[in-house]
């Protein structure tokens, strides 16, 4: 009896040491979070008393380092949006589109081949998809836009948009895969029973239960095509230009961040500040889309249980 007393003492407090350090680590990454939180936000409150807030969000010339500087942000907000949207547009149907294949119809053996192949792309460095999209990418699309008429820039939105969506394929490709074959074979063996197809049975039973998912590898691709920088450089080039035009140049929020942090300017200086003002606007950014997701992913589980009932 005293033996087996022990030994629950023990485990006891194992556990509670187990819980301890669970609950440790827990509070450090979310400490984590506010400090990079309160950091960005310290620095953006210093830079907001020497420039206009409301100017920084509005202006439409970002010129620092001149006399008469201005930080008016908005071009650069545009081309992130204009860049994103060409490299979701890009990833998206493709990496689902093979994620699909390779869940759905592909051979085991055939999958096993293709997702490494397809994940070798996720260890390629940002670097060479930067010369990938310079030399080879650019010089393609203004063939391209000559031919149909149109006049392109060798650093134009449009190429970097189309390599970033190539570089995060895998992300999309590797997570929605793994959504798509973790609904239970059980719907598709029900559906089959009703006589559903396969193309039917994709669309209507393994689509919508994996959706939750899709959009969480979708939104994680969101997050590393706002975070990307080498492939604008090289590709997009580094002036602010307001324009909707994928074949103009233009920039993006990371590229301009690290324009300002590595200049000649004194820390307290507004052109190096505004680089924390726009991190922490692109926090924001972040956070509100992740709360628009979860949100959403939340509703349609919601709904599809009621659905399914």
């Amino acid at each position: 009896m005293n033996t087996f007393e022990s030994k629950s003492k023990k485990t006891l407090l194992i556990e509670k040491l187990i819980k301890f350090f669970l609950i440790l680590a827990a509070t450090i990454s979310i400490l984590t979070t506010f400090g990079i939180l309160f950091s960005i936000l310290f620095e953006s409150i210093e830079f907001f008393k020497l420039r206009s807030f409301w100017y920084f969000l509005t202006g439409t010339v970002w010129s620092p380092g001149v006399i008469g500087s201005k930080f008016g942000a908005l071009p650069i907000f545009a081309g992130t949006f204009v860049i994103t949207i060409i490299a979701l547009s890009v990833a998206i149907p493709i990496g689902l589109g093979s994620a699909v294949y390779m869940s759905e119809y592909a051979s085991p053996k055939l999958r096993d081949y293709l997702k490494p192949l397809l994940e070798i792309l996720a260890g390629i460095p940002t670097v060479v998809y930067g010369f990938f999209a310079a030399i080879t990418v650019a010089p393609l699309i203004v063939k391209m836009a000559d031919a149909v008429g149109l006049e392109a820039t060798f650093n134009s939105a449009l190429a970097s948009g189309v390599v970033m969506g190539i570089m995060i394929i895998p992300v999309i490709s590797s997570l929605s895969d793994d959504v798509i074959r973790a609904v239970p074979d059980s719907q598709r063996k029900a559906a089959f029973g009703l006589g559903m197809t396969h193309g039917e049975i994709i669309k209507n039973i393994v689509l919508p239960s994996a959706l939750p998912g899709i959009i969480s590898a979708s939104l994680l691709g969101l997050s590393k095509a706002l975070g990307e920088t080498m492939i604008v450089v090289m590709a997009a080039g580094l002036r602010p230009n307001l324009s909707w035009n994928p074949l103009e140049d233009m920039t993006t929020v990371t590229v301009t961040i690290v324009n300002s942090l590595v200049g000649d300017f004194e820390f307290n200086s507004p052109e190096t500040l505004s680089a924390f003002a726009l991190g922490l606007v692109l926090f924001v950014i972040t956070l509100i889309l992740n709360m628009i997701s979860l949100s959403l992913i939340r509703k349609f589980k919601e709904k599809y249980k009621v659905n399914t009932l």
